[in-house]
């Protein structure tokens, strides 16, 4: 039996500016028909940003979507036909005011599949040079610092509950280390 769903119609409800809103008809592999409620975005890019001292520097910033002010690392969408590493060294500017002297690209995640398209790309900067911090007019951030550790405790204590952050902290603490994983190629 296939898998794939046969995309009949599409409606789009919402175009915004960081959203769209599709309806689509959707033919199941079982012949059946259903709808998907889709949203696109153009994916974003997330930076696990590292100090000479080996601190993380995260942002803490209100998200209306959660009524709340929130703990993530530097973070942002990527303009139409933008490079994830030339979004990366813009968003490092903007939040946090400094460019990295080295970015290493990490890996790349859906946010949430069952109904969006979004993928961030994920950074470790490193040698960080300080810049003018260029903030959006609608942004109001605060940075901190803290050590790995004290990054895993703020996630083991639901401190940091934003997934960039968590899967780009985890990440830090993998980095450089023989975890017994197989590649790629050997999952």
């Amino acid at each position: 039996m296939k898998k794939n769903e046969k995309t009949l119609q599409s409606n789009y409800l919402y175009r915004g500016r960081i959203v769209n809103l599709r309806i689509d008809r959707v033919e199941l592999p079982n012949g059946k028909e259903s709808e998907r409620e889709v949203i696109e975005h153009a994916g974003a890019v997330g930076i696990v940003p590292v100090s000479s001292d080996n601190k993380i520097i995260l942002v803490k910033q209100f998200r209306k979507a959660l009524d709340q002010e929130i703990i993530e690392i530097p973070a942002g969408k990527l303009d139409p036909g933008e490079n994830p590493a030339d979004c990366a060294h813009r968003e490092l500017q903007e939040e946090i005011g400094f460019k990295p002297g080295k970015l290493d690209f990490i890996f790349s995640c859906y946010t949430s599949p069952g109904f969006s398209n979004e993928i961030v790309y994920i950074y470790v900067a490193r040698d960080l040079k300080e810049s003018k911090i260029k903030c959006d007019d609608d942004e109001f951030i605060t940075t901190l610092e803290v050590s790995l550790q004290e990054a895993l405790h703020m996630i083991k204590n639901g401190v940091i509950k934003d997934s960039k952050t968590i899967s780009g902290i985890l990440a830090l603490l993998l980095e450089g280390q023989d975890v017994g994983l197989p590649g790629r190629d050997g999952i």
